[in-house]
């Protein structure tokens, strides 16, 4: 195990070498990597993946030491030393493991900080529920583990999820503390010592304090022993750093300075030469191999535990220890001297067991070979589950699309359909609010142990009826947007984790994304797949005012990849949508879908027939074509449909022929007219895209009135199509308590403005 730790710390610092001395650079900047970053991690992991791990255990590897991942996946044959010369470089290994980019087997992508530990905690509730729902065995269950540097608990959204965790009574879960104390600026606060233990044991979880290794705990048991301990844990964390960097000689003169007076510890210092002396100082337990063995096998129950392995960052390698190492790198001279140090020849820096020696290579391949994770089965494919033909659009003359979604909701729970025993859906505290009430009374908030309904029991009426039981299919949680997008993700990628699928739908107030969007842009990265139901949106929702009415959040719809954004007017546009999602989201070139609602009950459109509902799913259709001569047209997203019509009624004299285009998704639409307009430049066939086959009912001198209630750029772009005048409406300031005729009058969302835009274009005056 030590000949691993060793090997994989050489090979994760040659192929940071590689790329940033070797490897030709084109355009002179730094490539970078984390070498110290990964020195102070591979003892743990060789402990890890090589004794610990399990085929059914899923871990999500501190960011800064995926470079260790790939020298493991290197050994076990998983990964290509092209990849690994590519590092960095397009093409080849990612900066921090990826999902979807890399070409090793990686569980959870890393990156944003913090988020990587997270989301395992919610990948263990989700193997809970997996098991409660008989779509997995419980002997099947495997650990969820994060690695993490120290400088990640400085993370606010970890103790979000502590406390999520806490809440829901999670198990199998690991979290493995790098501590190393440094971050990117510096030493980490001497304050913080004892108290993440306080932290995660009040939360329930075991903490296992790895400070001292074997030969520092045999050294404490010697004469004079006691009192190096005692100076040991008294050291503050920069001091400790310095002195390790500055090495032997400086360790003795500090220790016979500072308790060389107290009995026995002079002549057990001068039992170490400096060499040995800074050994002995920087044997923690982080990288002891007993140490990390021993504490794995000791930890073998369900309950959730923490490691706190003190390490040292830069461990083995010649700035250990310098508070500047975060981001160095060894220079040539420091690197050929390391490699000569293990006995690798020059032109062997490559070689998997290089300088080891043919007995020692064959033993060490052999055990590499013979590790659980070298004989890992292929994981179990997920099936698609079938998706109805149709869903029931609700009735009713008048209706809000949030409305709306509860009913089609809460009608597929009820139809037996298997989609609907596939469906769970969760919320930040919001589920009322959100119209998810419906489907939790039909189907039961979701539970290990079984929750009563205590004001049922009590016969207090209530619209809620909410049992918590093992079959329960809504899995609540607390005003944590971030908790939201992580548990989304860690249900979306159920599939590809635990070969199970689920169709996870969460809801949440549409301008609180912005407060989780780190996380959710995490969940898109790794293609995890969820439908995320935002509402109210926009200053529609008039009495909760500017603090809870949205703006920019179609933008960031359309900006986000993996995310397909949707703003449906009418009711039956939302069922035929909801449909797709279900769809899409399990489509292996699909993705997560993303539909904004609003509260407001609108007057229903009387179709003729269904040939808008294609159009309609590929971002817009004409609602009303132009007609005759006509060079105008409104084009509206969502809620704002009443005024359009409106608007067109009084300006039919006017303008006989105006066009009413409904934009059901800017995001599809812009997308496909992006992707039309690369194609053609690539010299690739390719022919309109759909929002040029539309605005091609007008002629190019034609001119656009578009209107949202949201950012008025989500629409404003449509003039660069073919070239079309536009005069954009929309919210760009932030909005304020009032009735609906007063907002939309301030801010320029009525009918009287879609007229005066209108006038300005087309009538010129």
């Amino acid at each position: 195990m030590e000949l691993l730790d060793t090997r994989l710390r050489w090979l994760s610092a040659w192929t940071i070498h590689n790329a940033n001395h070797i490897r030709e650079s084109r355009d002179g900047l730094k490539v970078g990597g984390h070498q110290a970053s990964c020195a102070s991690m591979t003892a743990i992991m060789a402990a890890l993946y090589f004794h610990a791990l399990r085929p059914q255990d899923k871990v999500a590897v501190k960011p800064h030491a995926g470079p260790v991942l790939h020298a493991i996946h290197y050994l076990l044959g998983n990964q290509t030393l092209d990849q690994l010369q590519r590092f960095r470089g397009l093409g080849g290994v990612q900066s921090y493991p990826s999902r979807t980019k890399d070409q090793i087997p990686v569980d959870f992508s890393t990156g944003s900080v913090g988020l990587g530990v997270a989301i395992t905690a919610f990948a263990s509730l989700v193997q809970d529920y997996l098991i409660a729902h008989g779509q997995m065995a419980e002997q099947d269950a495997g650990r969820m583990i994060a690695l993490m540097g120290d400088a990640e608990l400085d993370e606010g959204n970890i103790y979000e999820c502590l406390i999520e965790g806490y809440k829901h009574d999670i198990r199998n879960c690991w979290w493995i503390v790098d501590y190393n104390r440094q971050s990117l600026d510096s030493t980490t606060a001497d304050r913080m010592f004892r108290r993440f233990d306080d932290i995660f044991e009040t939360c329930g979880w075991r903490v296992v304090t790895l400070k001292h290794g074997k030969r520092q705990r045999a050294a404490f048991k010697r004469p004079g022993g006691k009192s190096l301990e005692q100076w040991i844990d008294n050291c503050p964390n920069a001091e400790f750093a310095a002195l390790t960097y500055q090495g032997g000689a400086a360790w003795r003169a500090r220790l016979t300075a500072d308790i060389g007076g107290k009995p026995h510890v002079a002549k057990l210092l001068d039992s170490f030469d400096d060499d040995a002396l800074a050994a002995l100082m920087t044997n923690l337990g982080g990288h002891c191999m007993e140490t990390l063995v021993e504490a794995f096998d000791q930890a073998q129950d369900d309950r959730p535990t923490l490691f706190i392995a003190y390490t040292v960052k830069g461990f083995g390698l010649p700035f250990a220890g310098h508070k500047d190492n975060h981001a160095g790198l060894m220079n040539p001279t420091q690197m050929h001297g390391l490699r000569d140090s293990l006995g690798i020849a020059e032109g062997e820096e490559w070689a998997p067991y290089g300088g080891l020696g043919e007995n020692a290579a064959t033993a060490l391949r052999d055990f590499v070979a013979n590790s659980p994770l070298a004989r890992q089965p292929d994981r179990p494919r997920a099936e698609t589950i079938a998706v109805p033909e149709s869903l029931p659009v609700p009735d009713g003359e008048e209706q809000s699309t949030q409305a709306a979604f509860g009913r089609i909701l809460l009608d597929l729970s009820k139809s037996g359909h298997p989609l609907a025993d596939r469906i769970v859906t969760t919320s930040p505290d919001v589920t009322v609010s959100t119209n998810l009430g419906g489907f939790v009374n039909q189907r039961g908030l979701f539970r290990r142990q079984e929750l009563k309904d205590v004001f049922a029991g009590a016969k207090i009426p209530s619209a809620q009826k909410w049992a918590g039981h093992v079959a329960g299919q809504h899995i609540e949680l607390g005003i944590a947007e971030n908790n939201l997008f992580l548990m989304l993700a860690a249900l979306g990628l159920a599939a590809p984790l635990f070969g199970s699928r689920l169709l996870p739908v969460g809801t949440v107030y549409d301008p609180f994304i912005a407060r989780g969007l780190d996380a959710l842009n995490y969940g898109c990265y790794q293609d995890a797949r969820f439908l995320l139901v935002a509402t109210p949106s926009g200053v529609t929702l008039g009495p909760e005012g500017g603090a809870h009415q949205s703006i920019n959040s179609p933008l960031i719809g359309m900006g986000q990849p993996g995310l397909t954004y949707f703003e449906p007017a009418f009711v039956d546009e939302l069922t035929h949508l909801m449909r797709w999602s279900f769809q899409h989201m399990q489509d292996p070139d699909g993705g997560s879908v993303y539909l904004r609602l609003t509260t407001r009950s609108i007057r229903q459109h009387q179709r003729q027939d269904d040939g808008w509902i294609g159009g309609m799913l590929k971002g817009g259709y004409w609602l009303r074509a132009p007609s005759g001569s006509s060079d105008a047209a409104i084009a509206f997203t969502g809620a704002i449909a009443p005024e359009v019509l409106d608007a067109a009624e009084q300006l039919a004299e006017d303008l006989p022929g105006l066009g009413i285009l409904n934009i059901t998704s800017p995001d599809l639409l812009h997308r496909d007219w992006s992707a039309a307009r690369a194609a053609r430049w690539k010299g690739a066939p390719a022919g309109p895209s759909h929002v040029e086959t539309l605005l091609s009912a007008l002629s190019p001198d034609a001119g656009l009135v578009t209107i949202i209630d949201g950012a008025p750029s989500t629409l404003s772009w449509l003039g660069a199509v073919r070239g079309h005048r536009v005069s954009p409406l929309g919210n760009d300031r932030f909005g304020q308590t009032g009735d609906l005729p007063d907002l939309y009058r301030t801010y320029r969302l009525d009918a009287q403005a879609v007229i005066e835009a209108a006038a300005d274009l087309f009538l010129g005056d």
